[in-house]
């Protein structure tokens, strides 16, 4: 049994790695900006005010823990870049800080000309801001992250969706997992299971990895 703390439990993914976690007998503090906007968690989940981007939050809710996942999400850039940075500056001063599984994006994975699906001309202007904001983040951890154990999780860049929870995923680093028919196909509720799987059994430590079909 693990202490997690999950930063955005209450949003679409985080709400799924919460309920995961918790299923299998960890101990959750979800934490969330406005805990009186979630209409529901799992029983026995212990809800509480934070936001990955405080470092007065993570000072509070770090010791203790043996893994921190941050599942937020937004449009503005600035949010993922803040949350990796506050997190790693916080928990480097801890004597045992705990672990960060960092639930970012598919757009900085590689396509198939080699460059992050972020830079292909035809990636969608409403999501640039997000996916650099997440591109941000990943370079933080990869350069300044000394001191702190991290992983930084990316789903397929386009076909990601609630769904069933198969318990079954592959997973790759840099490039999308795609099944026979060349598509990179994942549930945020599979999402999920490889988040908690990772958590259990540390495959991907101080790197990125994604999943898929």
């Amino acid at each position: 049994m693990s202490d997690i703390v999950v930063f955005g439990a209450g949003g679409t993914a985080g709400s799924r790695i919460t309920a995961e976690a918790v299923n299998r007998g960890h101990r959750v503090t979800a934490a969330v900006r406005r805990p009186e906007a979630v209409s529901y968690l799992p029983a026995g989940v212990n809800l509480v005010t934070g936001d990955a981007t405080s470092a007065h939050s993570v000072r509070e809710l770090a010791p203790g823990a043996d893994a921190i996942v941050v599942a937020v999400g937004g449009g503005e850039r600035a949010l993922w870049r803040d949350a990796a940075e506050n997190l790693i500056t916080v928990l480097r001063d801890l004597p045992n800080p705990p672990r960060v599984i960092h639930v970012g994006g598919g757009a900085t994975l590689l396509s198939p000309r080699g460059v992050p699906f972020l830079e292909e001309p035809d990636f969608p202007e409403e999501y640039r801001d997000s996916a650099l904001g997440q591109a941000d983040a990943l370079a933080w951890y990869r350069s300044s992250a000394e001191g702190v154990t991290w992983t930084y999780v990316s789903p397929p860049p386009l076909e990601f969706h609630p769904g069933e929870r198969t318990g079954h995923y592959r997973t790759g680093t840099e490039e999308p997992v795609t099944d026979e028919g060349g598509r990179a196909v994942l549930s945020y509720e599979d999402l999920a299971v490889a988040v908690v799987d990772e958590i259990e059994h540390p495959r991907f430590e101080n790197m990125r990895f994604t999943a898929g079909y």
